[in-house]
């Protein structure tokens, strides 16, 4: 299968990141799949345009963090150096029902909650459309997405078929969703994980620092005491022993489980563990990422951006044949 995804360069990769979006890249990746991924630049502008000025920096931390993590295999581009992306998604926008992007959930979501942003802009009404030109544009049969995302992946099987039967031409396929189940990792507050909260835990970090963010962490608000028995499945803290391996281990489990629910550790004992399989994970990809150097990252943009050229090249050939554009 033809694999495409995207993220995008809005702020430092977290630990959220590495567990919801990376690790299920490199398995598919390594499970021998043409894997594509990119950094969405432009996508950051839907909703960060104010303030472009740590952008180009974002997009090279990105891309190494990309190949710290162990997707050397893949295609790593940046979807600015694709300027097809645009042209499909001009000749998206004028086949795109209007009424169909009113009614995305996530639009109407973000709207409603995001309040620190202006989010009345032209091109965050039109963001599934560029989504769709990035999936299409590479024929991509799996699109690796949250459930929050699966909408978009519907739309852009919509806008496949529309154009398709518009043109009277099969030039597109209609790609998937490929869902994985993954640990979902609150913040160090408890709150939902973000940047605006400010309880982010770093994928690249050091081992002090990422100590200093484990220790103070929320646990069960009801073990107040060492002497107070807890429950592990309302612990935020047991959400990352399972991302971390701790709940694949039977010995460490019932560790933490009867330890915590009988009261015979505590929950600085509990993170110490968790610290010690977090180092065990994240120790090799802060190596990678402090031996890989400027040179080598422009090395592999450069190589990745040329391969999606050609792909996408092709791809509107066919597409400006359909439409019967002269250029």
């Amino acid at each position: 299968m033809r694999i495409l995804s995207g993220i995008r360069p809005t702020g430092k990769v977290h630990i959220g990141h590495y567990v919801g979006v990376f690790e299920n890249w490199v398995r598919l990746q390594n499970e021998g799949h043409d894997t594509f991924y990119f950094v969405a630049d432009w996508h950051a502008l839907t909703t960060h345009y104010e303030d472009t000025s740590e952008l180009r920096q974002n997009t090279f931390e990105l891309v190494k963090t990309m190949m710290a993590v162990g997707l050397e295999k893949s295609t790593l581009f940046v979807q600015s150096a694709i300027k097809q992306h645009a042209e499909l998604f001009l000749l998206f926008a004028m086949v795109t029902p209007l009424s169909w992007l009113e009614r995305v959930p996530t639009y109407k979501e973000m709207r409603q909650q995001v309040t620190n942003r202006d989010l009345s802009n032209a091109g965050f009404l039109m963001y599934p459309v560029l989504q769709a030109a990035d999936i299409l544009i590479y024929k991509a049969d799996g699109v690796p997405v949250g459930e929050d995302q699966v909408y978009h992946i519907e739309l852009t099987r919509e806008i496949a078929r529309r154009f398709n039967y518009i043109f009277k031409k099969e030039v597109f396929p209609e790609p998937k969703e490929l869902l994985s189940k993954v640990p979902k990792l609150l913040g160090t507050d408890g709150r939902k994980m973000s940047k605006s909260y400010g309880n982010t835990i770093p994928l690249i970090t050091t081992e002090q620092e990422l100590s200093k963010m484990i220790m103070p962490m929320v646990t069960d608000t009801n073990r107040k005491r060492r002497s107070d028995p807890g429950n592990p499945e309302v612990c935020p803290v047991w959400d990352y022993h399972k991302a971390f391996g701790t709940a694949d281990n039977p010995e460490e489990k019932q560790w933490v489980y009867e330890g915590c629910t009988q009261a015979k550790i505590g929950c600085i004992d509990c993170k110490r563990l968790l610290l010690k399989n977090m180092l065990g994970k994240l120790q090799p990809i802060w190596d990678r990422y402090n031996s890989i150097s400027d040179d080598e990252v422009k090395a592999k943009m450069e190589e990745g951006n040329e391969k999606a050229r050609q792909v996408a090249q092709r791809t509107m050939n066919e597409v400006r044949e359909a439409v019967q554009i002269m250029f």
